[in-house]
């Protein structure tokens, strides 16, 4: 049997390498997406005050730190057995808003977007954030840079920092909104709500018009019929700070709604020998393997599910976009993957709404901030939606507040399973007998699993498109017959 290794992956978050195992006829037998390294931040936390956790946790990434500052700022609160003031929750989510226009902002320009704008098989060359604006021009370009950059302004202001935010604290957040900075919020949301508009227009001009896309789209190489899990509000809207997590099946009838506290009664996780990562799946359904279908426990929890899992968008242009794309691809759910690409954008005009609206909300710059715990530390569950999937953060600890016990499940871990198998169906889709296997080709398989925006925790991605793809072909005997490289 042959072996075809894809080893970095390139544009993401973290370290990976893809295995492509093919039969003695030249076909795809099977692939792996193995994450070679331990983090063991789970380890890190013990022994340590609860409350420092929550400065602690979003070191994992440097992408997005402000999911892991919120899921663990609500586990604290939950471990304190405190509920925080309105104000509090308000500005944490206006913080959130702003961050999640950001993120979704760089997956789909700068990470995703030159597959579409540039083209899945151009040269690694210009199929990178330079190619793309070499596309749109250099005052999209600057539109992009602008919009993060607004982004981190108020991540900042709220946060204390760019990155690594330190603003939440058990029971409510350390520092408020003034009028000056409330005025300021208001204008780059606005300025947001505009981006939003702009960015439906190039996805509308680039992708929708193009019939080989869309055809890309919908193709069965890149479709898989799985559970979907998300977080909603009481209305069944999306919602990425607050709310019960809903699960449906194949089908998208409901299969489970449950509160954070209660996902370890919904949610268990599967080992393989030949990753770090875990796999986690459904509890009640069981774990069949990396395979899809309704009795197949694997879900599934990037924009599309959460798209799928939902009632619609609390926002009126994001719901427009919403009903746009079910319309447009045949209702719900939907099963294709890259067209995770299109929810991810709506998701950003909710964002960007979403950040308006709190920025105008005359509470957000009430000085009721914070309620001081006085329960004695137990234990605590919180939960955010990462951009790239549920991020679940849980701390027992003794009766002083130390930690005793921390488990998280972080975004893309959700998708573990999922990813695999999109690999894998990619690359028997595209990988044939007789086929020369091309940088082009290999990079057509990455992009099943770019569709999610994996974060695997180490920022290892180049956005220059310099040599970072190595391909390496072996015999039956496992011994290496040739290297390809990408230029």
């Amino acid at each position: 049997m042959n072996r075809v290794t894809i080893d970095p992956i390139t544009r993401l978050e973290g370290h990976g390498r893809i295995e492509i195992f093919l039969d003695d006829k030249g076909n795809v037998a099977n692939t792996y997406l193995q994450i070679p390294e331990l983090r063991g931040f789970e380890k890190f936390c013990e022994g340590r005050p609860v409350e420092e956790v929550a400065r602690i946790t979003p070191r994992i990434c440097g992408v997005c730190p402000e999911a892991h500052h919120m899921a663990a700022t609500k586990a604290v609160d939950a471990v304190f057995h405190v509920d925080p003031p309105s104000p509090a929750k308000k500005l944490r989510e206006l913080l959130y808003s702003a961050f999640y226009t950001g993120d979704h902002a760089t997956h789909f320009y700068i990470l995703a977007g030159p597959d579409f704008v540039v083209g899945p098989t151009a040269s690694p060359a210009e199929r990178n954030i330079l190619g793309l604006i070499a596309k749109v021009g250099i005052e999209a370009g600057k539109t992009v840079i602008q919009t993060r950059a607004m982004a981190h302004e108020i991540v900042s202001m709220l946060g204390g920092k760019a990155i690594h935010p330190v603003c939440g604290i058990p029971g409510g957040v350390s520092k408020g909104l003034n009028a000056e900075e409330q005025k300021r919020c208001i204008e780059i949301a606005k300025g947001f709500v505009e981006f939003g508009k702009f960015t439906f227009k190039v996805f509308e001009d680039v992708v929708l018009k193009n019939k080989a896309y869309v055809d890309l789209i919908l193709s069965d190489a890149f479709t898989h019929k799985t559970y979907y899990m998300g977080l909603v509000d009481k209305n069944n809207k999306v919602n990425f700070y607050d709310g019960q997590i809903r699960v449906v099946d194949t089908e998208g009838k409901e299969f489970a709604r449950f509160s954070p506290s209660q996902y370890l009664d919904n949610i268990a996780e599967h080992v393989e020998p030949w990753t770090y990562l875990k796999f986690p799946y459904l509890k009640k359904v069981g774990w069949k393997g990396l395979v899809d279908g309704q009795d197949s426990g694997v879900y599934r929890a990037a924009p599309l599910a959460r798209l799928n899992v939902s009632d619609g968008m609390a926002t009126p242009l994001a719901q427009a976009e919403y009903d746009k794309m079910y319309k447009t691809l045949g209702g719900k759910p939907v099963h294709q993957t890259l067209a995770t690409h299109w929810a991810r954008i709506i998701e950003l005009m909710y964002a960007a709404e979403r950040t308006l609206e709190l920025a105008q909300d005359p509470e957000i710059t009430s000085p009721n901030i914070r309620i001081i715990p006085k329960e004695t530390p137990t234990e605590g569950v919180g939960v955010v939606e990462a951009p790239r999937g549920i991020l679940y953060h849980h701390y027992q600890t003794d009766e002083k507040g130390m930690v005793k016990k921390a488990n998280l499940i972080v975004g893309t871990t959700n998708n573990y399973a999922a990813i695999c198998m999109s690999i894998k169906k990619a690359a028997q889709g595209l990988i044939k007998a007789g086929t020369a296997v091309s940088e082009g080709l290999l990079n057509q398989v990455e992009m099943a699993f770019r569709a999610y925006d994996p974060c695997f925790g180490c920022a290892t991605h180049d956005a220059t498109g310099r040599t970072l793809l190595e391909v390496r072909i072996y015999d039956h005997k496992r011994e290496l017959v040739d290297v390809l490289k990408s230029e």
